[in-house]
């Protein structure tokens, strides 16, 4: 199907996206239709078809955007050297990219039940990439004895959890800026796996 003439796809796709992921945040996925979307972004329903086949794929691909961009993110930062400075620079990193983005952190996390199974397998293995990447820190940390934690699988979804939920209450403009909170948080894990000081 062709695009009405003076369609402005580079804007109306980005325009979808951002309008869905606000709606998704607020209401669910499940109680957001295709035509509230259409609706917000002022064009007709049927439009959005040209953009994305279908609510689904819609939720999947804004799943995919932010994980992917997540891990992209977290291979670029420079390697430090021993477990405790990898583990305090991958928790700042992961408070401050998430406090960032707190509508796509909600739905990469809370609407993954909305998935069916072939989407949910991709996105899993996303997650499973990133956690690995933290999971990694802490078996290396135990390794060298700078780390106490009976079961590194058990810590990294535990620091995942607490890490991600400063989504909840961090607002802009609070009594701690965001970099106070990336520095609390990193302490916090540190403490957690047996390394403070």
């Amino acid at each position: 199907m062709a695009r009405k003439t003076g369609s402005h796809s580079e804007i109306t796709g980005p325009r979808i996206r951002a309008v869905a992921e606000r709606l998704f945040a607020r209401h669910g996925y499940a109680a957001v239709s295709m035509r509230q979307i259409a609706a917000e972004v002022g064009v007709q329903a049927g439009a959005l078809y040209l953009y994305t086949a279908d609510k689904q794929s819609l939720l999947a691909d804004m799943m995919r955007d932010h994980l992917e961009g997540l891990l992209t993110a977290l291979a670029a930062l420079p390697p430090p050297g021993d477990p405790r400075a990898r583990l305090e620079q991958f928790a700042r990193f992961h408070v401050g990219y998430h406090i960032a983005r707190p509508d796509a952190v909600f739905i990469a996390y809370m609407e993954l039940r909305n998935l069916e199974p072939a989407q949910f397998e991709a996105i899993e293995a996303l997650r499973r990439r990133y956690e690995d990447a933290l999971e990694t820190i802490l078996r290396d940390g135990r390794a060298a004895g700078v780390f106490a934690i009976p079961d590194t699988k058990l810590a990294t979804l535990a620091l995942i959890a607490m890490l991600t939920g400063v989504t909840n209450w961090y607002r802009e403009g609070g009594r701690l800026g965001r970099a106070e909170v990336e520095a609390i948080y990193a302490d916090m894990a540190l403490k957690a796996v047996g390394a403070a000081g």
